[in-house]
């Protein structure tokens, strides 16, 4: 897919790996300026360099670092675009009932899977606003849209942000902002080979089970989830807004509760 992002500036959180790099590369190639963010400082100026971006270490549960990381895109270029809110983790160690499941962990995921997207959005859109245009593009989970187990951390905070994305378009819109969310299905990336597709993963051998579910019968590659990113970031698109795009292989159209 091609579009023309000459004389756009983007600023795509956790970017250094997996789906965040592959929306920024694209961005990148595209024509856009793009920043790239994470906490991972050695990936990020790596991914930064290979992709032709710039590298801006960015914690989003950091609202000083948030601040510092807009005022440097407005300072270095004058405007900002397109915000990809990418940044996200999840547990892998404690893939327990909610009874187990940590306090503590709960509060780590929270606080960037969701707090954090509100944080940068809410910087974000404060210069979208006065520049009355803006996309702002959310990588939300298809654990948002049809409830995972053992995973309640993580599927309230991508419930969450698909709301926020609603939200955020019903706020925003009368400022040119188009604010829309991409729920990705299982896709390739370290952490789901830690847990289904590497061959030491902690469950491989429901793996396949898993996909029998999946009309695709594979998951998705990070440049599959990137595509719809640049749809949506398109300046041709410009009537999409509020929306959440499941990129999941079809899985959530025929959904079935064994995950």
């Amino acid at each position: 897919m091609k579009c023309d992002l000459v004389n756009q500036v983007a600023l795509v959180t956790g970017a250094a790996k997996g789906i965040g790099k592959a929306i920024a590369d694209r961005f990148a190639a595209s024509g856009a300026t793009v920043f790239y963010t994470d906490v991972d400082k050695t990936a990020l100026e790596q991914s930064a360099e290979a992709g032709g971006g710039r590298a801006l270490v960015l914690d989003v549960t950091n609202s000083v670092q948030i601040d510092a990381a807009i005022n440097a895109v407005i300072e270095q270029c004058g405007q900002l675009d397109i915000l990809v809110n990418n940044a996200g983790i999840n547990t892998f160690a404690h893939r327990v009932t909610i009874d187990e499941f940590p306090r503590k962990e709960w509060d780590r995921i929270l606080a960037v899977d969701l707090t954090g997207l509100y944080e940068v959005s809410a910087a974000a859109a404060k210069i979208m606003r006065r520049q009355r245009r803006g996309r702002i593009i959310n990588i939300s989970s298809i654990a948002g849209l049809v409830p995972l187990r053992l995973q309640c951390a993580f599927t309230a905070a991508k419930a969450g942000v698909n709301n926020l994305t609603r939200a955020m378009a019903i706020e925003l819109g009368r400022d040119g902002i188009l604010v829309n969310a991409i729920a990705p299905g299982s896709t390739i990336s370290e952490g789901t080979l830690q847990l289904f597709y590497g061959p030491d993963g902690q469950f491989h051998g429901q793996a396949q089970r898993m996909l029998d579910h999946v009309p695709l019968g594979r998951p998705a590659t990070p440049n599959e989830i990137a595509v719809a990113a640049l749809f949506l970031a398109d300046p041709e698109n410009t009537y999409l807004t509020g929306q959440i795009i499941a990129v999941d292989g079809g899985w959530t159209a025929g959904y079935h509760r064994d995950f």
